[in-house]
């Protein structure tokens, strides 16, 4: 596909550390990709972001970023609750849409932003699930789908960092935090990518923390039929991560941070078949450019997004029963409407979501 040279402009919803610290920097040195404007309700703290990172202008609300007319597509990286509402108030402004994950804070709640999408057709929205433009993970799913380690049996999946911060929104029930929320939604993602199709049922087990009321930790079996993925994340464990995809003909291990690897030097594959072991090498990329510039090409050409924003709902529909199982203590078919899954959306931060969502359906 041509892009001729263009590129799309962003505008940046919030001074998040995500976007300041990796997002934004990368996007600046994207081939289709430049950013424009940050917004932030405190105008010394926007204007110090973008002196900070070369942004041209800022502005001291969400609304009037929106409203710039030079402003082509938003990148949203607000906390969790807040990703379907601007990402709303973006589409019906005119812009296209870049939303952190997790899209939502329940499929239902998911389930309204792809509707809206459908009243503005002509505009892109995605999820920023920045590992599968990596080349590692591409690799992965290679080596997976013609068939070099035989058909896949088994996925397990370690994700954890140590942060007990209470001022931190991934400490904040209200805001949608939890480990969950935050990485667990990567595992049931790559888990759904890999198998190529949605997990017939789900068992979790959940802890939360006394004091913040989120999960800290969270186990899961996702049970495809042909095979299982297995995942434990936790946000008040040592930082690992571990990814490992099991054939029934040999073995793929992505153990160098698989989800934020580093952008300097290259990432190995270790792929094992019999006694034969090959370290595949990739060379060293910034996952987050990638992920800017396909969406921006998808725009450019007027394509379809490379991850589908249906996909983010299916996925918001695994966290749901993971949460729903970890309550009952039973199997959950992910998007089936069981009791215990409308029980586990309900409670889920529930004071916020209902005025939100009743917000959200009376447009």
């Amino acid at each position: 596909m041509k892009s001729n040279g263009k590129k799309i402009r962003f505008g940046v919803l919030g001074t998040s550390r995500i976007g300041v610290k990796k997002v934004i920097p990368a996007m600046q040195k994207g081939e289709h990709t430049e950013v424009v404007a940050i917004a932030s309700r405190s105008a010394e703290k926007g204007r110090e972001v973008a002196h900070y990172l070369g942004i041209p202008r800022w502005h001291d609300s969400y609304e009037a970023l929106l409203a710039d007319p030079d402003v082509d597509a938003v990148y949203n990286p607000l906390p969790n609750d807040q990703h379907v509402l601007w990402s709303i108030r973006a589409l019906e402004a005119g812009k296209h849409v870049l939303c952190e994950k997790p899209i939502a804070l329940s499929a239902a709640e998911g389930r309204v932003l792809v509707e809206a999408t459908r009243r503005h057709h002509h505009l892109k929205v995605m999820e920023a699930l920045m590992y599968r433009h990596h080349p590692q993970w591409r690799k992965a799913k290679e080596l997976v789908e013609t068939g070099q380690i035989g058909e896949l049996r088994a996925i397990q999946v370690f994700f954890s960092f140590y942060n007990d911060d209470p001022g931190n929104i991934r400490n904040s029930s209200s805001k949608g935090g939890g480990a969950l929320m935050d990485i667990g939604c990567y595992a049931s993602s790559l888990s759904r990518w890999l198998f190529n199709a949605e997990p017939q049922r789900v068992f979790g087990s959940v802890v939360n923390d006394p004091h913040f009321g989120v999960d800290r930790l969270v186990s899961a079996i996702l049970d495809f039929g042909v095979g299982h993925a297995t995942f434990t994340c936790s946000t008040q464990i040592a930082h690992f991560q571990r990814a490992h995809l099991a054939g029934v003909e040999g073995h793929v291990e992505l153990s160098e941070a698989p989800f934020n690897p580093p952008n300097d030097r290259p990432c190995v594959v270790r792929v094992q078949r019999g006694g034969e072991v090959q370290r595949l090498e990739l060379e060293a990329c910034d996952q987050y450019r990638i992920q800017g510039d396909h969406f921006a090409e998808a725009i450019l050409n007027d394509a379809p997004v490379p991850i589908p924003l249906e996909d983010a709902v299916g996925n918001m529909e695994v966290i749901d029963a993971v949460v729903a199982s970890g309550c009952s203590g039973v199997w959950v078919q992910p998007g089936g409407g069981t009791s215990e899954l409308a029980g586990a959306r309900a409670g889920r931060n529930a004071g916020t979501r209902a005025i939100k969502e009743e917000h959200f359906l009376s447009h």
